[in-house]
């Protein structure tokens, strides 16, 4: 009977993962050891993360020896679902993330929300563009309250601070 066949690629790659949760392993068990609360220190997710690759790894180095990668993705975009590249979607998503990033500390949180929101939405083909306006304004407004709130972070209020007034401070 006849060795299943292996891909080149598969045993490299799975090698690498194997090898990257061995030096992290390394490296996060040569970490001191303190414990914080409950006896977990600042080390544990380090190992934890560690393991988790080790494990990849080991399972990946299985499935070659075994027959290759189950369940592989193909090779043919078509058959991916992927779809041609979009330059006007390309256009209004980074339009929005700039639109974002300049308006974040004078319109504040909530209109850089909006924005955002608004230029993905038609990024992502809808012609709603007023109603999408509005429902950023709603979903920023509830994340800028649920930080400001509750998580007591500090999120810029900008143009909306006479509305909101004490959230935004």
């Amino acid at each position: 009977m006849a060795a299943p066949a292996r891909s080149r690629a598969e045993v490299v790659l799975s090698l690498g993962v194997l090898a990257l949760g061995l030096g992290a392993a390394w490296i996060a068990f040569s970490l001191p050891e303190t414990s914080g609360y409950a006896r977990i220190g600042p080390n544990f997710m380090p190992k934890f993360v560690a393991g988790g690759l080790v494990l990849m790894g080991v399972w990946l180095l299985a499935e070659v020896f075994t027959g290759g990668w189950r369940e592989a993705v193909p090779d043919d975009p078509a058959a991916r679902g992927e779809h041609a590249f979009s330059w006007p979607a390309f256009a209004w998503v980074s339009a929005g993330l700039f639109a974002q990033m300049a308006l974040i500390h004078t319109g504040g949180f909530v209109v850089a929300a909006m924005a955002l929101y608004a230029c993905v939405a038609r990024g992502f083909g809808s012609p709603r563009f007023v109603r999408d306006l509005a429902l950023g304004v709603v979903l920023g407004l509830a994340v800028f309250l649920f930080f400001v709130r509750f998580l007591n972070v500090n999120l810029p209020a900008g143009w909306l601070q006479p509305v909101l007034g004490a959230a935004g401070i």
